[in-house]
């Protein structure tokens, strides 16, 4: 079946087409004119597109509209009680011909799709590095850019799939002016739903397979030239005789016989581009059928999925001696000061660290002492150490951390609990480069449910640290978070001075701590605050 709405947009399936009156739709626009008439406005509210690389690096992962903030760099999926994916990301993909408004229509639905985490991908960045021979072809205008031999297809295949599972993936940053490729590369997540728009996105069988939504973006072949004359001629500096020189030479005939066909292939076409309102409502509402948000009782599974099991191997309780229960006492009072309660925290966490530093793998090392004796000791055997908080109260244990590991590298993650859908969301990550090798210890101050670190811990996975060589170093644990974060990373080993029973419904430890960071850092908690809340931003 096809639905066809004159001059707005069009489903297409099965080859067959069935059309709306339009007199019974009223929401047609446009008409004959002039090519200007023709030009969609400009809509003030989206920024205009001027780049000259294809994900220009300076710019914030951010795409600001009048209503909310969207995060384009996606975010590590949430993963359930097994440690899996829940679902894999919706993928939608825009093709069409150059200057059809693929951009401006992926704009449009993200901001209309209201979903916060979306990726936002231009096949742009995948054309294949240029030989000596073909860089001056590219120079001269000489070069054709719309042929499908222009493009690294096995890379963007590899990378739209590891995107789909929620991976991180380094994107290249493709410079149109130098018609290379830039050396530093972009890291990207998966996210709820992934926009993947391109010339030629119809043109690989296997690319094909991971799109959930194919759209073809239809514009009339003036427009679309009028506006790669502005674009090329304003933002990448070249002059009006090449642009025609190559619109005629590739540009047109690619479109006529590797684009243009693939309309077929797509579920839905949208003429007229970003100015067809109507069409992308509708693409918003299918997507919205589509997605099946993470709510609080999934959570609530991941909690009582290891009810009544022995606690793990993998975990290591702090001695409770007189001293310990001494300070835990002294902490969990809720009469205790400010003062008193950062001092008693701050030696727990010194010997919690000490604690976790007798873990790391050590080698025999002899060494001579100054009356000239040999002494046998031990020395850390591996490359480096680095240790990584979990915003905010995990960065409370980084001065513990310096202290005992000299040269030691930081780094942060924050991660905050989405109230409306109970799902861990980041929203700042910030590694040292390559800690592949590292044995990293992870902090935070409390662990409940585990989701803050089952998702800090999947995010150093994806940057290739080791699960063997990742230690979690908490204050106080409830029995639920260490079955979680057990179950899902078996390698990681788990360390804590304490570990509680019972986690209430709102998912506070239960006889638990209160908010450590609003304790510590002398802030108020808000009314509904979980102990794997993290705290907002300071920006």
């Amino acid at each position: 079946w096809i639905f066809c709405y004159k001059f707005s947009f069009c489903f297409v399936q099965k080859k067959e087409r069935h059309t709306v009156n339009e007199d019974r739709l009223s929401f047609c626009g446009g008409g004959e004119g002039s090519l200007d008439r023709l030009l969609p406005s400009i809509n003030t509210s989206l920024s205009p597109r001027k780049r000259t690389t294809s994900q220009c690096k300076s710019e914030p992962p951010l795409l600001r509209t009048s209503k909310r903030t969207i995060y384009t760099a996606g975010r590590p999926p949430w993963y359930n009680e097994h440690g899996t994916q829940s679902k894999e990301a919706f993928v939608i993909g825009l093709c069409g011909g150059s200057a059809s408004g693929k951009t401006t229509v992926a704009r449009k639905i993200i901001e209309a799709l209201d979903v916060p985490w979306v990726v936002l991908l231009s096949m742009d960045s995948f054309y294949k590095v240029l030989t000596a021979e073909q860089q001056l072809q590219a120079a001269n205008n000489d070069y054709n850019f719309d042929h499908p031999d222009a493009f690294d297809f096995s890379l963007l295949v590899h990378t739209l799939r590891k995107l789909k599972q929620g991976k991180s993936v380094k994107i290249p940053v493709y410079d149109f002016t130098t018609h290379g490729r830039q050396k530093e590369w972009k890291t990207v997540y998966g996210a709820s739903v992934i926009i993947f728009e391109g010339i030629m996105l119809f043109a690989d069988k296997e690319l094909l397979k991971l799109l959930d939504m194919k759209i073809f973006v239809d514009t009339d072949s003036d427009i679309r030239l009028v506006r790669r004359l502005r674009r090329d001629i304003t933002e990448r500096g070249r002059d009006i005789e090449g642009v025609i020189k190559q619109y005629n030479k590739f540009v047109k005939p690619a479109f006529e016989q590797y684009i243009e066909p693939t309309m077929r292939l797509a579920d839905i076409v949208v003429p007229r581009g970003g100015g067809n309102m109507v069409a992308i409502d509708l693409i918003v509402q299918h997507v919205h059928s589509q997605l099946e948000e993470v709510r609080s009782t999934d959570m609530a599974a991941l909690a009582s999925a290891h009810q009544a099991q022995p606690l793990p191997q993998t975990l290591s309780v702090l001695e409770s001696t007189p001293q310990v229960r001494g300070m835990h006492t002294i902490i969990r009072n809720k009469e205790t000061s400010r003062d008193e309660f950062i001092f008693y925290s701050k030696r727990l966490m010194r010997l919690l660290i000490e604690r976790a530093l007798s873990f790391l793998p050590s080698q025999v090392h002899v060494v001579q002492t100054p009356q000239g004796e040999d002494y046998e000791g031990r020395t850390f055997h591996g490359k480096r150490i680095t240790g990584v908080s979990i915003l905010r109260a995990g960065e409370t244990m980084e001065p513990a951390l310096r202290a005992v590991c000299k040269d030691v590298r930081i780094g942060k993650i924050l991660i905050q609990t989405n109230q409306d859908t109970g799902e861990p969301e980041l929203h700042y990550l910030r590694l040292p480069k390559d800690i592949s090798e590292d044995h990293v210890i992870l902090t935070d101050c409390t662990v409940s449910t585990g989701a803050a670190a089952m998702m800090a811990i999947r995010v150093l996975l994806d940057h290739d640290a080791q699960e063997d060589k990742i230690l979690l170093v908490s204050l106080l644990m409830a029995e639920m978070g260490v079955h979680s974060v057990a179950y899902a990373f078996p390698q990681v080993k788990i360390i804590t001075t304490a570990v509680d029973k019972k986690v209430n419904d709102l998912f506070h430890i239960i006889p638990g701590i209160g908010n450590f960071g609003d304790r510590y850092f002398g802030t108020d908690a808000p009314p509904d605050w979980s102990d794997d809340d993290m705290d907002e931003p300071s920006c």
